[in-house]
C-alpha cells in the first residue's frame, strides 16, 4: 500500500466514528408523529371529556396530533391492558382512572398501578354526602348520629354497583366511625344520576357520589351535601364542609384521573410529557373547561401520581377486604 492510499485510510477509519454519530446528534426532538391516547371509558363520559381536552391542548403543547381512542370494556380492564401492554416509545399513552387500584382486588385484572409509568395527575373529584332536601338532618353530625342510632339496614345508600367507588366511600366513612361496612345497606344502581332520582324520590337515604354528579339535585334544591370527602373544601363549593372539620375523621377518598404511559417508558420521553402536562394543567382553557363541567382539578408530577395512585390503591383494598369484595 503506498503512502497516499494509507493516509486515506487512517482518514476514513478516523471520521467514521463522527460519521456514525451523524444520526444520533441530528434526531430532531420528540415527538416527530402522531400520538395515541387511550381511555379505557366510553364517549360522552367525564372521563372521555378530559382526555380530549387534554389531547386537543397537548396538541398545541408537542405540535404533533394526540389522537383519542376509546379502548372499553371489562369494567375498564381492557383500556387499562392496552396501555400496559403498549410500546415503550412515547406514541400510546393513556388516561388512568381510580379503577386500576380497584380491578385487581375484585380479581378482574394482575394489573396494579406499579404496572405504568405516572406522567401527571390531573384531576379529583372526593365524594360529597347527599341526602333528600326534605331529610331532617340539618348538619353531618345529625347525619352520622342517625346513623350509629339506627339498627344495621335500616339506612340505604346507593350510587353506583356493588363494589363501585362511591360504595366503597361509604365503607371507608363508615369504619372511620368506627362501624361495620353493612350498617348503611348498599342497594346497587347503574350509577349516581339513577340513584341521585332515587334520593329525591324516597326510595334512598344517602348516596355518596362527586358534587358535579349530584349537581342537578343540588341546585333545583332537591338535595344537599351535607359534607365532602376530601382533604380541604372544593374551591367550586365552598359552602360543603370537609369530614374533617365536622366529625374531625382524616377518610377521604375519590375519584382520580391521570395520565401515563407503559412500563419502561424512557426518562426523557416521561419528561417531555410531564412537562407538556403542566402547561396544559395551567392553561387557562383547561381551568375554564374543568370549571364548566364542575370537575376537580388537582396537579401531581409523574412521582406524585404514582404515590397518589399506591395510596389509593391500599386504601381501595383494605374497603373492599372490610365489605368483603376484595378476591385477592
Amino acid at each position: 500500500m503506498n503512502a497516499v492510499s494509507r493516509r486515506a485510510l487512517l482518514g476514513a477509519a478516523a471520521a467514521a466514528p463522527a460519521a456514525l454519530a451523524l444520526p444520533a446528534l441530528a434526531q430532531p426532538r420528540y415527538p416527530t408523529r402522531p400520538i395515541q391516547m387511550i381511555c379505557p371509558w366510553g364517549a360522552g363520559g367525564g372521563t372521555d371529556a378530559t382526555a380530549r381536552i387534554v389531547a386537543a391542548l397537548l396538541e398545541k403543547e408537542l405540535g404533533q396530533p394526540v389522537n383519542v381512542v376509546n379502548r372499553t370494556g371489562g369494567s375498564g380492564v381492557v383500556g387499562h391492558a392496552a396501555i400496559n401492554a403498549a410500546t415503550p416509545d412515547g406514541y400510546t399513552i393513556g388516561i388512568i382512572t381510580v379503577e386500576i387500584c380497584m380491578m385487581h382486588w375484585q380479581g378482574l385484572t394482575q394489573l396494579t398501578p406499579a404496572d405504568y409509568t405516572p406522567l401527571a395527575l390531573m384531576n379529583r373529584d372526593s365524594p360529597g354526602i347527599q341526602v333528600s332536601a326534605s331529610a331532617p338532618y340539618k348538619d353531618i353530625k345529625a347525619l352520622a348520629e342517625a346513623i350509629k342510632a339506627a339498627p344495621p339496614g335500616k339506612l340505604k345508600a346507593s350510587g353506583t354497583g356493588q363494589g363501585g367507588i362511591w360504595h366503597l366511600a361509604l365503607v371507608g366513612w363508615l369504619q372511620s366511625m368506627g362501624l361495620k361496612p353493612d350498617h348503611v345497606r348498599w342497594v346497587p344502581s347503574n350509577g349516581a344520576a339513577p340513584g341521585m332520582q332515587d334520593l329525591v324520590a324516597g326510595g334512598i337515604d344517602i348516596v355518596p357520589c362527586s358534587i358535579p354528579e349530584a349537581r342537578a339535585m343540588l341546585d333545583a334544591g332537591r338535595a344537599k351535601s351535607l359534607a365532602i370527602m376530601a382533604a380541604q373544601r372544593d374551591p367550586l363549593f365552598p359552602d360543603i364542609p370537609t369530614l374533617k372539620e365536622t366529625l374531625g375523621t382524616e377518610f377521604q377518598t375519590g375519584v382520580i384521573r391521570g395520565f401515563g404511559g407503559p412500563p419502561k417508558l424512557p426518562a426523557p420521553v416521561a419528561a417531555r410529557l410531564t412537562e407538556a402536562l403542566d402547561k396544559v394543567y395551567k392553561s387557562s382553557e383547561y381551568g375554564d373547561f374543568m370549571k364548566s363541567r364542575g370537575f376537580g382539578m388537582d396537579w401531581a408530577d409523574g412521582p406524585g401520581f404514582g404515590k397518589v395512585m399506591a395510596d389509593t390503591d391500599t386504601t381501595m383494598g383494605e374497603a373492599m377486604k372490610a365489605a368483603g369484595l376484595a378476591k385477592s
